[in-house]
């Protein structure tokens, strides 16, 4: 079935470029979000592709929302950002459902490895996406995304991608873990230095806005956690399936609210976000051998620094009230480091770990 799905994505590729050829880009649209759906579907045919399945999927969703923003913009006066927050709150329950104190275990086992992490992750993205934003010439507003986006935690996605690359997953959910339980101060102090000659930086509002967003979520998570420990099985199977609904369903209210800001400014957003994120893989990944950790430890440090929180960074754009600005980097970066860290984790899982 999943090949058979592949195959009509071709099909559907086809019938995009013919449309668009004699009738025009704006009667395309339904083949080419017809053409990402069927090919994410496919590509869960092959073990090699199955990591790109979800990405491919979010570039349907874009599609979607570029071709067809008014739908997705507001139902009955009723503005569908105002989703976004409640969509990260139940992601961050979902983490902390699956979060105990064997987590943090590398913290005793491996300390230094744990340090140069976090250290990694909240001084190498920030400063990369300051200098990116300084030189991009971007709108101050659009410009401060990069460095929003870059001053997030790391997100969940990089525990995945580090199992597929045979990396160290227990250091991974341990980076994840403080990266993000440190971003209520870390976050809005780094925007506060960095940010702030861009926009208006209400450091107390953030932080108390990511503390309603990230903490108090994964608080309500590890109690629910600890009272039904072993009783909701169930509930470990939903989440995965909610969270990649939710992130999907943030990206597609972001793009429909900034669609004539990323059609005019995209393809330059689109380049300073690939660049920011590869240099996160490599200067996490170098900086680490140049500390002398272990490759899988190096490889880990490598995706989670490279892979954000994009979905925090978008609630934090819409706290602001600049979704259709602030917001779009961090929804450019999503579908971005999804794809990238499928493609280093699939090069990675092929590559024999040399621990020397």
């Amino acid at each position: 079935m999943y090949r058979m799905f592949l195959r009509f994505s071709f099909v559907l590729f086809f019938v995009w470029i013919l449309l668009w050829v004699f009738f025009g880009l704006e009667y395309s649209g339904l083949a080419l979000i017809g053409f990402f759906i069927f090919l994410g579907i496919g590509f869960r045919s092959k073990e090699s592709l199955r990591g790109l399945s979800f990405p491919v999927l979010i570039f349907g969703v874009v599609a979607t929302a570029l071709f067809f923003p008014q739908y997705f913009q507001e139902i009955k006066g009723y503005s569908l950002s105002n989703l976004i927050t409640p969509l990260i709150q139940i992601i961050m329950f979902g983490m902390g459902t699956s979060l105990s104190l064997s987590d943090f275990s590398e913290v005793v086992k491996s300390p230094k490895s744990v340090m140069i992490g976090v250290f990694a992750q909240f001084l190498i993205m920030p400063l990369i996406g300051f200098s990116l934003a300084s030189f991009s010439g971007l709108p101050p507003e659009i410009a401060a995304g990069i460095i929003l986006a870059g001053s997030s935690p790391s997100g969940t996605a990089s525990n995945v991608m580090t199992y597929l690359a045979k990396a160290n997953l227990a250091l991974s959910v341990t980076l994840t873990s403080i990266t993000t339980l440190m971003a209520p101060l870390m976050t809005p102090v780094l925007m506060k230095l960095l940010a702030g000659e861009f926009i208006e930086i209400d450091l107390l509002k953030m932080m108390w806005d990511i503390v309603k967003m990230i903490l108090l979520p994964i608080t309500a998570g590890l109690i629910f956690n600890k009272i039904l420990k072993g009783k909701s099985d169930w509930l470990d199977k939903a989440m995965p399936i909610v969270s990649m609904f939710g992130i999907a369903l943030i990206i597609l209210v972001i793009t429909a609210a900034g669609r004539d800001s990323l059609l005019s400014i995209g393809p330059i957003l689109i380049v300073l976000v690939m660049i920011h994120n590869l240099s996160g893989y490599g200067i996490g990944y170098y900086l680490s051998k140049l500390l002398a950790l272990s490759e899988r430890d190096c490889r880990t440090i490598a995706i989670e620094v490279g892979m954000q929180n994009a979905g925090l960074a978008s609630g934090l754009a819409k706290s602001l009230g600049k979704i259709a600005t602030v917001g779009l980097a961090p929804a450019v970066f999503g579908p971005m480091q999804n794809i990238s860290g499928s493609i280093l984790a699939s090069y990675w899982y092929k590559k024999v770990v040399n621990e020397k």
